[in-house]
């Protein structure tokens, strides 16, 4: 058996990638690429999020070092849980989502924070910013879910902005007293 592919088997591998899959749904072709899409970028803010938020519990430090590590703890616990909520409702629905680092590193509009060091104060207001952000992103999504007709994304959308602002609640109260 040769594992050298025919330029039949290169077509057909080549469709396969950028068609929808055959899961069955009721909503339509476009509805299913235009919700996808807005899932999967938010997935990869969601990743973002998530990797800047650890990265800050990590290197927190200071007189309310304790409160803070455990808060960004909690909230990226919440936003991991997530990744797998939004990746499965895309391909529940016959969309394709993220599949590695780099895809994440091209699609997120949240941007990274590199720096050798940052006031703990900074730090709580930047995931602020980011998780509102992140708020307008999902509110953007569920109008798109609501006019296709997507209520399975809108109920998990509710969820997922009701966290959000949750974080963004307690981040504020935490840096700004």
């Amino acid at each position: 058996m040769s594992t050298i592919l025919n330029e039949l088997q290169v077509e057909d591998a080549k469709l396969h990638l950028t068609r929808p899959l055959a899961t069955p749904t009721d909503l339509s072709v476009d509805a299913t690429k235009e919700i996808s899409g807005a899932l999967t970028a938010i997935l990869a803010d969601v990743y973002a999020i998530y990797m800047k938020t650890k990265n800050f519990h990590w290197h927190m430090s200071g007189a309310h070092f304790r409160d803070y590590h455990l808060m960004l703890d909690e909230q990226s616990v919440q936003l991991f849980a997530m990744t797998d909520d939004i990746a499965e409702r895309v391909r529940k629905i016959g969309g394709k989502t993220l599949r590695s680092i780099g895809e994440i590193s091209r699609m997120q509009r949240i941007l990274d924070n590199d720096a050798d060091y940052v006031e703990p104060a900074d730090m709580l207001a930047e995931l602020c910013s980011d998780n509102k952000q992140l708020a307008a992103e999902l509110r953007a999504a569920h109008t798109l879910c609501d006019d296709c007709g997507d209520y399975s994304s809108v109920s998990m959308i509710d969820n997922w902005i009701d966290q959000t602002e949750r974080r963004v609640w307690f981040l504020y109260e935490s840096y700004c007293h």
